[in-house]
């Protein structure tokens, strides 16, 4: 076990702890480190350290960041390595790009206040490739990163311990790798699945009795996050200018990387090609931030109004935690989807992806405003509806994806999702083997299905509330957690019947707090698909819009043709009177590619009668909850489920970057156009805590206990307060 690192207080820090690899070093002896005002000199016997940023974008309450320093290093280089796998396989956004940016940079001004010869270090090339490279070149004696348990991340650490353990062996001297205690979740999700039994955590309830047995290591209880670290007020120097300079290095040859296939490849509307893969060091051979230019993204495209960074986190936390009020009685599902500028939720989630803000931090100052209020006689909000229940409820999905690896994103080879007949499954590939992966493709069996997806992505559904959260997830990245629950709802069991990975890989390229353990346990939660069964409980379309925002402020704002419409018919315009439509500047007619004119627009109809497509879609959830199948069942595995479920052969193979790849195939079933009977049940559904999928027995906790889930989405019945 590897020594505690320390500061000069009498309460121990978490470990250091290398991940489990043949070729991994030990660390070396415990070394004091105190935070001081004054920069002393470079330790001219300390290790050279090579800091490896990923999603830990801040110098506030950094493990890896307090343990390199407290190695007393005679150089302290901090880098970001550019990796091919999230800029050409991995769906990206420009919002999304444009927020990391943003955080790289402010990340890099904070590196330089701590000393002027400091910055963020951003290398152009993959990091399996360029970090030995690097290693060899500016010969570096210990290599800090921070764990991470996303399965990409976990192959791709792997790798890299393998090839430095290989370098130590041909340089002949031992090169030290360091993985600090998970910085992201307040939890290690491995500890969590350890004290789970070996098993994802599927619930509330067994979250927060893994958590309860895990120690935090600084001296506080078990079950609680571990305190946050104090933040450095210097840094050592970095190499002198010389050395670092990759460009006259013979030795230093820049690896390209293969573009193609490029998941993103619609992204890139400057008319020209690529340069951040041209030189290792940037353009100018200064180690830069990446421009949105430099990847052939046009800024124009970058529409959020949410900045990212370090600094700006702290300014919302500090704004929200000084309001004691709001923190003390928060609810999440009592926060308005419908409410904008300001948004009714903190909107620190993508702070809390990239890691500009400490989840750490953010649960403890809600903890003193928790204290303070306690002592002052005033009641705090109950968990899992508060914000400590939230962050809850992140590290559950964390937990779940830790255990599952490669197979929680996906249908095919998951235990814990059942296997539902959607439409516009996606295809897979065998490689490698033993692996069923998700191949980028999908398969359109239904014409009709696909078009509702399309229309679904691109807002032009007919129904403006499932539009107008589309379009602003579109143009700003984010949309609030109920308006998720509406649009998966919509898509999946709740009207269009296509399969929950297709929301999945929208909000993937579209979310700026994209995170794959939450997006996708999220997605299968509300297709109930996993973690939640009551399929029957469905958001409607158009109820649940005017519960919240009977005057369609929200729609008018998002869906700009309606904003003349009375609020009468602004969930339901198809209703409205062809006069009254002429008269407010907008048509309602087509399918929503005809955007008409600026003297008069034009909205499309409902694209199905909600009412017949929910009743399709409840009788299709029955049938397959009544077949048991789930991803790891070998008919599912085999393909043998099209026989039981009459799955058609063939249709389209798809790519969102490439289009389609095959022929079509004709549609299988034939849906009624109707535009004058809707649906108006608002039923939402409960988040209720269930035993694993695969055991018989189910159970609802409504009790107000620790780790219930309560009535999470059925409480919003209760109308906004």
């Amino acid at each position: 076990m590897p020594p505690k690192f320390k500061q000069n207080t009498s309460k121990a820090q978490p470990e250091a702890t290398p991940l489990k690899s043949p070729t991994r070093s030990k660390v070396g002896p415990p070394v004091k480190y105190s935070i001081q005002s004054n920069a002393p000199s470079n330790s001219s016997n300390g290790p050279r350290v090579l800091y490896w940023f990923r999603t830990d974008l801040r110098i506030h309450d950094s493990p890896a960041i307090h343990h390199a320093l407290s190695l007393e290093p005679s150089a302290f280089i901090p880098i970001w390595t550019w990796d091919p796998h999230y800029v050409y396989r991995a769906r990206v956004g420009p919002n999304r790009w444009k927020f990391l940016l943003e955080s790289q940079q402010v990340l890099s001004d904070r590196l330089k206040e701590l000393n002027p010869k400091q910055k963020l270090h951003v290398v152009r090339e993959g990091p399996t490739t360029v970090i030995p490279k690097l290693i060899r070149k500016w010969k570096i004696d210990v290599l800090v990163f921070e764990k991470d348990t996303d399965a990409y991340a976990k192959d791709r650490d792997k790798e890299v311990f393998e090839k430095v353990g290989a370098l130590s062996k041909e340089l002949g001297r031992e090169v030290k790798v360091v993985t600090t205690v998970m910085g992201r979740t307040l939890f290690d999700p491995d500890e969590l699945v350890k004290k789970n039994g070996g098993k994802p955590t599927m619930t509330m309830a067994q979250t927060v009795k893994a958590a309860e047995q895990i120690d935090p290591g600084d001296g506080g209880k078990k079950g609680e996050p571990r305190r946050c670290l104090p933040t450095p007020t210097w840094l050592p120097d970095p190499l002198d200018p010389t050395e670092m300079d990759l460009s006259s290095a013979a030795e230093f040859q820049h690896e390209v990387p293969d573009r193609k296939p490029d998941v993103n490849e619609g992204q890139r509307g400057l008319d020209k090609e690529e340069q951040h893969y041209e030189n290792v060091a940037g353009p100018n051979n200064d180690f830069a931030v990446v421009t949105l230019e430099e990847m052939a993204i046009d800024p124009k495209m970058a529409m959020t109004p949410h900045k990212g960074g370090e600094l700006e986190a702290l300014r919302l936390l500090k704004s929200y935690i000084d309001n004691e009020e709001y923190v003390g009685t928060f609810e999440k599902p009592k926060s308005s989807p419908a409410d904008f500028e300001p948004q009714s939720t903190t909107l620190l989630s993508p702070h809390h992806h990239f890691g500009t803000l400490s989840i750490r931090k953010f649960w403890w100052d809600v903890q003193e405003v928790f204290e303070k209020r306690k002592k002052a006689g005033k009641t705090n909000a109950p968990e899992p509806t508060n914000f400590p229940g939230q962050l809850l409820f992140r590290d559950m999905y964390f937990g779940a994806q830790a255990a599952l690896g490669w197979a929680f994103a996906q249908t095919q080879g998951n235990p814990i999702a059942r296997f539902i007949p959607w439409h516009l499954q996606s295809n897979y590939s065998d490689s490698p083997v033993g692996e069923h992966l998700l191949d980028g493709t999908y398969n359109v069996d239904d014409e009709k299905a696909e078009e509702y997806f399309r229309r679904w992505k691109e807002g032009r559904t007919g129904f403006p509330w499932i539009d107008a959260l589309m379009r602003q997830l579109k143009y700003e990245g984010w949309m609030h957690h109920l308006g998720r629950h509406s649009v998966a709802s919509f898509l999946t069991r709740g009207g269009c019947y296509v399969s929950w990975e297709r929301g999945a890989e929208v909000f993937e390229e579209w979310l700026i707090d994209h995170e794959t353990a939450c997006n996708v346990g999220n997605w299968m939660w509300l297709s109930c698909t996993a973690f939640f069964s009551q399929f029957t409980r469905v958001y409607s379309p158009i109820a649940f819009g005017k519960k919240w925002d009977p005057e369609g402020h929200f729609v008018r704002k998002y869906v700009p043709e309606l904003k003349n419409f009375d609020s009468k018919y602004i969930y339901e315009p198809n209703k409205a009177p062809i006069a009254d439509q002429k008269r407010w500047g907008c048509q309602i007619t087509g399918d929503g590619i005809d955007t008409g004119t600026e003297e008069m627009a034009k909205y499309p109809k409902p694209m199905f009668d909600f009412s017949e497509m929910r009743s399709f879609c409840l009788d299709k959830m029955k049938e397959a909850y009544g077949a048991h199948l789930y991803g790891d069942d070998p008919k599912v595995l085999s393909g043998e489920w099209k026989k039981i479920f009459e799955y058609p052969e063939g249709g389209v193979k798809k790519d969102e970057a490439a289009g389609t790849m095959s022929k079509p195939k004709k549609r299988t079933r034939s849906v009624e156009e109707h535009t004058d009977a809707y649906g108006t049940d608002a039923d939402v559904g409960y988040l209720t805590d269930e035993e694993p999928p695969h055991k018989a027995k189910r159970g609802n906790n409504t009790k107000g206990s620790k780790g219930g889930q309560l009535k999470l989405d059925g409480i919003v019945t209760r109308g906004k307060k």
